[in-house]
């Protein structure tokens, strides 16, 4: 994967998520597979019984229960005691943890978005879902610097600060960046404004050392209740095709440094070659895919050629992430 300048870093709301596309996603949320208590007022129907004001059923009075809620008009028909239950509402807590890592800056070309772009395209995309349906919607982006948090919103009135923070640039930094599993094991166990258990997906390409397998364990234990996890893998098309870079000048005998450890390693680029590191490459997200099944995660190959809009209406949909 070579890496190139960006000629569509976005700088707009328009330009994260086109009104087109807006209008398009209205009628979608996100789903969770899990029940979590929510802990605020939601529109999302839960299977608790609680004090709404929304009827869902009657039970036989058992001594102790509160007497104001018994139906006497019930009791008026049948002479026996019936208490009401009442369907109670949660809300869903969506989180959103983006891959800021140097190598999520490759893939860019005249008319494909580096991965770093799309990645916040489809945070955006997935955050107005959550928005406009009244979820709580928190955002964490890792790896390049201090990492840095928007704590938890709610409503379509904060759709321009969930894209302010999407807008912002990561500030240089000399140190090493935060490892995957440190950055898993932080949030899991964060308070406060992270918000707790609920819906949480990862952008990433995954291209980490070590530590992959961790990370998800981290996101496993989660919080009490537990995170419903997708893991969403982003690749270039010149990641998912290395031959697609000899286009590019990606041939013969070249000089090949890691954009993240700038370590440097002279290779003679031929046909055995990809052939070797399109395997590897077949095992590494081989290996993702069946860390997150034996963890119950769901996990989504995306290639940056693919436009957001296409992701969000098939593969996301398939996946019953949105629906």
């Amino acid at each position: 994967m070579l890496v190139r300048p960006e000629h569509d870093r976005p700088t707009t709301l328009e330009d994260l998520l086109p009104a087109e596309l807006a209008a398009r996603l209205d009628r979608f949320d996100v789903i969770s597979r899990k029940v979590f208590a929510g802990k605020m007022p939601g529109e999302r129907r839960s299977k608790r019984r609680g004090q709404s004001v929304e009827f869902d059923d009657y039970r036989q009075y058992t001594p102790g229960d509160d007497l104001r809620h018994v139906d006497w008009n019930v009791f008026a028909r049948l002479d026996r005691f019936f208490i009401k239950l009442f369907r109670e509402d949660e809300d869903l807590i969506v989180h959103l943890v983006i891959d800021a890592s140097a190598s999520m800056s490759g893939g860019a070309t005249d008319e494909i978005p580096s991965k770093a772009v799309y990645a916040r395209r489809l945070a955006m995309a997935l955050g107005y879902i959550g928005l406009v349906n009244q979820n709580r919607v928190v955002v964490e982006r890792f790896g390049a610097g201090p990492p840095r948090r928007l704590a938890a919103i709610r409503g379509r009135q904060n759709l321009d600060r969930l894209a302010a923070f999407l807008l912002e640039q990561d500030p240089p930094t000399d140190g090493p960046p935060e490892a995957f599993d440190h950055a898993m094991r932080r949030i899991a166990s964060a308070r406060g404004g992270w918000g707790g258990p609920g819906v949480l997906v990862v952008l990433s390409d995954f291209f980490f050392r070590e530590g992959i397998e961790r990370g998800l364990n981290y996101l496993r234990a989660g919080p009490r209740g537990g995170f419903d996890v997708c893991c969403v893998q982003i690749l270039s098309p010149g990641e998912m095709d290395p031959e697609a870079e000899l286009e590019h000048g990606l041939r013969g005998d070249v000089r090949l440094s890691d954009i993240e450890t700038n370590r440097a390693a002279e290779v003679t680029v031929s046909r055995a070659l990809l052939k070797r590191y399109a395997d590897r490459l077949r095992e590494h997200v081989g290996a993702i895919e069946r860390w997150c099944r034996v963890r119950q995660m769901r996990h989504v190959l995306l290639s940056t050629a693919v436009p957001v809009e296409a992701v969000i209406l098939d593969s996301l949909r398939r996946r019953r992430l949105v629906g």
